[in-house]
């Protein structure tokens, strides 16, 4: 038997008492009740008395953190997954937005050489390319000046076992149904977003094999009542989930309530924080790419008063989740955990049941951190 870990006294996202045991990486028990495997004495035992366990959280839309821009600074990447496991993250989607093409290649080229000795910290599950082949009129924070139109010659190289594991783009450009049906055929998550694109083009993506819309509500038109677009898709369709940065100032209350009821019933609502650089330092200015922004209450924008993505975690996100919705912490923890899992075709996380990977992020009563576990070694505790 290999390295393991007991973790006790603990509750599940439900209120009812669970235990873990958690040997070579891998979740062997979860329950309350001992069995043979308990029976020999774990390396660790962790007393869990008055937490709640979650499966570990998994963040599909991370831009940075704590002073680091994985656009700006790729091989700064697995700093920021180290410091992620500090707000309960597990596993994670590093996200470069649209730039030069050597940053893209940058990244790739960190996430090929993979960590440095004795590292821990959240696993990036392959990059997020959001840009750039994106709407001009859509480009949110993206800088213009690395807009392009869609083409082969873009995508080169880009695949699931290469690294990509999601492109977002605008469907409505020349050329963009050919670039949608090459990813998805290389295995890469295609998403809908920073797009102009009207009912009738977003149902063309979702026919090419389009499955995400990125930041709900953000970069996109407006619902009308005899133009949907990307939003109607998403909220009165059948096939898209959506990333929703829940962070209490991306979308009005109302608005994320709606996207709740629509979405969540059929698994398809996806919490995501698009936190950037800002996320664990102080207000004041940062960085976004190659462009400059401000912290400031909590959001993150550009000069001219943009959203330039978020200082949210997604327990704060969880947090804004309940308050608005009036859902269970299980419906809620599911939207980073469960839904993610199933959408990044990572089957094994998600879940605390046998079989699953040892990941398990421990909150206390307000969903405040207390304790990360990856892969069944502690790898952040909160100082007392």
């Amino acid at each position: 038997m290999g390295e393991s870990l007991r973790i006790t006294g603990g509750l599940d996202a439900t209120g009812a008492p669970l235990e873990l045991a958690i040997v070579d990486g891998t979740v062997t028990r979860a329950g309350v009740e001992p069995d043979a495997v308990d029976e020999a004495k774990p390396d660790a035992v962790y007393d869990a008395t008055g937490l709640t366990l979650l499966p570990g959280l998994i963040d599909a839309q991370v831009n940075g953190a704590l002073g680091h821009d994985l656009t700006a600074e790729p091989e700064s990447l697995w700093e920021v997954a180290a410091g992620l496991a500090g707000f309960g993250v597990t596993a994670f989607v590093p996200t470069v937005i649209t730039s030069a093409p050597e940053a893209r290649a940058r990244a790739l080229a960190v996430l090929a050489d993979g960590p440095p000795a004795g590292w821990a910290g959240a696993v990036p599950l392959g990059l997020h390319f959001e840009g750039p082949m994106i709407a001009p009129g859509r480009k949110g924070a993206h800088p213009p000046q690395w807009l392009v139109p869609p083409s082969l010659g873009v995508v080169e190289g880009w695949s699931r076992e290469a690294g990509v594991a999601m492109v977002t783009l605008a469907p409505e450009l020349p050329g963009a149904l050919e670039i949608i049906r090459t990813l998805v055929g290389r295995g890469v998550i295609v998403s809908v977003g920073h797009t102009e694109a009207t009912t009738a083009q977003v149902a063309a993506a979702v026919a090419a094999g389009a499955r995400l819309v990125t930041h709900l509500g953000n970069a996109m038109p407006p619902l009308l009542a005899r133009e949907p677009g990307p939003l109607g898709q998403a909220l009165g369709g059948e096939t898209l989930t959506a990333g929703v940065i829940a962070d209490g100032h991306h979308l009005d209350p109302l608005m994320l309530r709606t996207a709740w009821r629509a979405l969540q019933p059929s698994g398809r609502f996806l919490a995501v924080t698009d936190t950037t650089a800002a996320l664990g330092v102080s207000d004041g200015p940062a960085r976004l790419g190659d462009q400059e922004v401000r912290v400031a209450c909590g959001t993150v924008r550009l000069a001219d008063g943009t959203l330039a993505g978020s200082a949210a975690s997604l327990s704060q996100c969880l947090r804004v989740l309940r308050q608005v919705t009036g859902a269970s912490l299980a419906e809620v923890a599911a939207t980073c955990t469960a839904v993610p899992a199933a959408v990044l075709g990572e089957a094994r996380r998600g879940h605390l049941a046998p079989g699953a990977l040892g990941d398990v992020t421990l909150v206390d009563a307000d969903l405040e951190v207390v304790a990360t576990v990856v892969g069944g070694r502690l790898v952040h505790e909160r100082a007392q």
